[in-house]
Order: C-alpha cells, then sequence, then structure tokens
C-alpha cells in the first residue's frame, strides 16, 4: 500500500513536471522543471528496485545534461520568441504524432496487463542489478544500445544545425590568419609628434 502510494506520487509529480516543462514561458523555468522531472523519474526507478538506474538518472542527467541546458539557456542569447513563431504551422502534426504515441502505449501497457508481454529475459541469480543490466546490454541488447548511441548523435547534430544562425556584424576569429601572420603585419613602430596621434585602421588616435 504504501509502495503503491509512494508510485501514484512520484508518478503525478513527473507528469506534472513534464506538462510544465512544454507549458512555460521561461526557458530557464522548462529546465528546472526537467530537473524536477528527471528526479521524481529516478525515485520511481528506486520503488522498482533499479537502484543503479535511479543513480545513473541523476547523475548524468541531473548533474549534467540538465545542468548544461541551464547554463547554455541562460548564457546563450536566443529569441525563443522567433523560434516559436512558426510552431502553430506544425501543430497538427505534433497532435498527430502525439495522438500515435499515446495509442501505442496504451496497447502495450494493455497487453502487459493481459500477460501478453513477458519480460525478455529472467533475472539472473547471483548478479547485482548492475551486472544484470550490463550482461543484458552488452550481449542481448547490443545492436539496440549502439543504434540508440546513433539516434542520439544524430539528434544532437541537428540541434547544433537548428539553433546556429549566422548574425551580421559579428566579429568572428580566423585561426589559420592569425597562425600565419608575421611580426612585420603585427608590429607597427612610430614615433608620432606631440599631439598628433597615431593613424589606425579606426582613424586617428
Amino acid at each position: 500500500m504504501i509502495q503503491a502510494a509512494i508510485f501514484y506520487l512520484l508518478a503525478g509529480a513527473t507528469v506534472l513536471a513534464g506538462i510544465m516543462v512544454i507549458s512555460a514561458r521561461n526557458p530557464v523555468h522548462s529546465v528546472l522543471w526537467l530537473i524536477f522531472a528527471f528526479v521524481n523519474a529516478a525515485g520511481l526507478f528506486l520503488v522498482i528496485g533499479a537502484e543503479f538506474l535511479a543513480m545513473l538518472l541523476v547523475i548524468v542527467y541531473v548533474g549534467a545534461v540538465a545542468v548544461l541546458f541551464l547554463f547554455v539557456v541562460m548564457m546563450l542569447d536566443i529569441d525563443f520568441a522567433t523560434l516559436r513563431a512558426g510552431a502553430m504551422r506544425y501543430l497538427p502534426l505534433g497532435l498527430l504524432l502525439g495522438a500515435a504515441l499515446s495509442v501505442e502505449l496504451l496497447l502495450v501497457a494493455s497487453a502487459w496487463e493481459a500477460g501478453a508481454i513477458a519480460p525478455s529475459a529472467p533475472p539472473r541469480s547471483g548478479l547485482s542489478n548492475t551486472q544484470a543490466l550490463g550482461t543484458l546490454l552488452y550481449t542481448d541488447y547490443v545492436f539496440v544500445f549502439q543504434a540508440a548511441g546513433l539516434i542520439l548523435l544524430t539528434a544532437m547534430v541537428g540541434a547544433i544545425v537548428l539553433t546556429h544562425r549566422e548574425r551580421a556584424g559579428v566579429k568572428r576569429q580566423d585561426p589559420f590568419r592569425q597562425a600565419s601572420r608575421t611580426p612585420a603585419e603585427t608590429i607597427a613602430l612610430a614615433r608620432p609628434a606631440v599631439g598628433a596621434g597615431v593613424e589606425t585602421e579606426g582613424g586617428v588616435r
């Protein structure tokens, strides 16, 4: 009874945090709600006895990924109003994909309750949670594990391409030009008269 109450509490908090992530107007608040969702999801893993996944979620996603998101959002000058300007155009497609995903989750949940889906591999006796997970990942599911890594890499590259913008008037470094300079091109000796100033690219100083 206590375990079920804890589960419903953590699950409700996770769903609420997920809704706030996509509905918060401030991007910093969205990242904070995302961290809250990760913490509650880690609690759900603890309820089912997967302590390794819980610690992994807190250490990797909360301690590294979410904090990185927070610093990137706070430091970069991203015009979120421009990014969201065309969001309504893709709303029908987003609703269609969301409905399809919801139907799939309901089918999986109903099949699991009916007993049509059983665990693919029984827990190995004598192994800890970490050892059993590593054995499954790197033996039975090694190709799926590698494919998931490739999908995440593709998503990361796509996010970088979508957020990269060319800005006019921004000075950029040219490492090749900097490394190929000679002292004659860099240093100039001048003896200006008193009050005459020095002629530079920006004018007389």
